[in-house]
């Protein structure tokens, strides 16, 4: 059955996606061999190892499928990389994501980009020095959603193919050389995304394309022409320091640099929900955490950075510069204030927002405990949490994300599940972030069902259908939480097992293995078995089984999960005082029995 499912599922995806069965090893090689790795920032893409899947733990590489040597996203940006745009990326034929921005890459970018890349989502060039016209091969990139190519010295005019891109949400081209007018298909852009070409012109920019200004533009140069010459040696000392500023900063390793470049911060207000005595400016954050200082980041994930803030009076705050996103300040603004309005035991307070230029911050309450990743991944084994503390975790997320699924009109897809977006206060209460980010990131998303990129999930937690349809429902957000709880009851990554290193695969494909042997049991963590919980244990790991089945029909609800961690608390009186969520629909239908993970 196992071996007709996969016959099926190749069948199905190959023509669709048209991607071969090779591996990308060449792809990666000849990528490493063609650039300037002064750094060694590639030191660990080592080539001699012939096992399936090696290639997924190199610096930078994320994979479809941990056990098989194919490339989902190469994300390399600030790895001190130079040389012409490198080359191989041709062999990796399922490459989606690429950012090589803040590096040191030159030459012309190949007109050939999207034959290399047909199924590129997302292509991220910005802050390199890569000069010539922009290709028109890039029109040819029919599932581009983001295109950055800022601060670079690209010339020559925009070719009219990228705006007719059917997914383009995203672009930038500011900072470079280009000319002539802007294509009438570019015109509902923020002009900031053509922002420092002084000689494009057109809407949505305010300088008009129109000859009459052109004749305006050149007879005030020549009136102008005597002072500007006069002037000219003061000038050129201004520009020259000016430049040299700009180039320290964009050429710096510091990866707070971008923090550096923003223009009069005591002037940009932080946005709060709850009206403080106090107001708060963009200053003040900067000075919470030493200007975005690397030293100040607690966690990085999908959807941005965070910083930790530290304010005057010793309070904590957790800031998060979020990935670049295609939203107005408006409709940023808009958005923010919708999420602003959630409040719910179990997720993490937003307090407020900041927009600064490309720059979007959020302000969220600090967590002391950190994410669940950490809790359960990062401390020695005797500080772990003992398994009531574990239960109560899960019940509390469950209990979130029923609530953000079935309480919430129109219902929030999270579609970022996993240990890292966990979080834990003091008490160990669960608290869960990046709610309704995904909708940012992908202004596309309708909360019901979404076109995906693949960028947002963490490796490990993305379900199955996905690869099929390239489609999310909040049966996707099952799947994923269901990998967070065999990540609870198993104590293991949910890319890899520590346990059993001779197995390749990861966390839900080791469960599968175990069940199909008989011996499902032996995936509970050594350390909560024998002390009188075993019937509990049981019942909660048929509980994740059920979650993680490959069909999402035959996955529970977010509530009926709440429901089912619910009454196993109960029997080990795991307090739940919290009323249950609301469920609009009556889709309330509990199961009367588990199906077991792969029968």
């Amino acid at each position: 059955m196992r071996v007709l499912r996969l016959t099926l599922f190749t069948v199905l995806l190959l023509p669709y996606l048209r991607i071969s069965c090779e591996d990308d090893i060449e792809c990666l090689r000849r990528f490493k061999e063609s650039v300037n790795d002064t750094g060694n920032y590639l030191e660990s893409w080592h080539f001699a190892n012939a096992s399936g899947g090696y290639v997924c733990n190199f610096i930078g590489v994320t994979c479809w499928n941990p056990q098989e040597n194919k490339v989902l996203a190469l994300k390399l940006p600030r790895a001190g990389l130079s040389g012409h745009f490198p080359s191989g990326l041709g062999e990796c034929s399922a490459l989606q994501t690429l950012d090589l921005s803040e590096n040191g890459l030159d030459g012309a970018i190949p007109d050939d980009i999207c034959r290399q890349l047909p199924y590129a989502t997302i292509l991220d060039l910005s802050q390199n020095g890569f000069s010539g016209p922009i290709p028109n091969g890039l029109g040819g990139c029919a599932y581009l959603n983001v295109l950055r190519l800022d601060h670079n010295h690209l010339s020559g005019p925009l070719p009219s193919g990228i705006g007719t891109l059917p997914r383009l949400h995203e672009l930038d081209v500011s900072y470079n050389k280009l000319t002539g007018a802007i294509p009438s298909s570019f015109s509902s852009l923020a002009s900031s995304a053509f922002a420092n070409n002084p000689d494009l012109c057109g809407a949505p920019l305010s300088t008009s394309c129109s000859s009459s200004s052109h004749v305006a533009i050149i007879v005030g140069a020549s009136i102008a022409a005597g002072a500007i010459l006069a002037s000219l040696p003061a000038f050129g000392i201004w520009w020259l320091l000016l430049r040299t500023r700009r180039e320290d900063l964009t050429s710096s390793n510091d990866d707070h640099k971008w923090a550096k470049l923003i223009r009069a911060p005591r002037s940009i207000p932080v946005s709060l929900f709850d009206k403080p005595l106090k107001k708060l400016k963009l200053a003040d954050l900067m000075a919470a955490t030493c200007d975005f200082n690397k030293e100040n980041i607690i966690g990085s994930g999908r959807t941005g950075t965070i910083y930790k803030a530290f304010l005057p009076d010793g309070s904590m705050l957790a800031v998060k510069r979020l990935r670049q996103t295609s939203y107005t300040d408006k409709e940023f603004a808009a958005e923010m204030e919708t999420l602003g309005k959630l409040r719910h035991k179990n997720l993490v307070p937003l307090l407020g927002y900041c927009c600064a230029g490309r720059e979007k911050l959020l302000v969220y309450k600090h967590m002391v405990n950190g994410s669940l990743e950490d809790c359960l991944h990062e401390v020695p084994d005797k500080c772990k949490p003992d398994w009531t503390t574990r239960l109560k975790i899960a019940i509390g997320a469950a209990r979130g994300f029923a609530w953000v699924h079935h309480n919430c009109n129109p219902r929030i897809i999270h579609r970022n599940i996993s240990s890292n977006s966990i979080l834990l206060d003091e008490d160990y209460v669960p608290r869960i972030t990046d709610f309704g980010l995904a909708r940012l990131m992908d202004p596309l998303d309708t909360h019901v069902s979404t076109f995906g990129n693949g960028d947002l999930w963490d490796a490990g937690y993305l379900a199955p259908e996905y690869s099929r349809s390239l489609v999310v429902s909040v049966k996707t957000d099952v799947y994923s939480f269901g990998v967070v709880l065999l990540e609870l009851i198993t104590g293991q990554r949910a890319t890899r097992v520590r346990s059993s290193p001779e197995f390749k695969g990861n966390l839900t494909e080791w469960v599968d293995c175990l069940s199909k042997h008989g011996c499902l049991g032996d995936s509970i963590d050594m350390t909560l078995r024998g002390i009188g919980f075993d019937d509990e244990l049981n019942q909660f790991l048929r509980v994740a089984c059920a979650c993680v089945l490959p069909d999402p029909k035959e996955r529970p609800t977010m509530y009926e999960i709440y429901q089912f961690l619910r009454g196993i608390g109960r029997k080990l009186n795991v307090p739940d005082n919290e009323e249950s969520p609301l469920v609009c629909n009556n889709e309330i239908n509990v199961m009367d029995e588990l199906i077991v993970l792969c029968n």
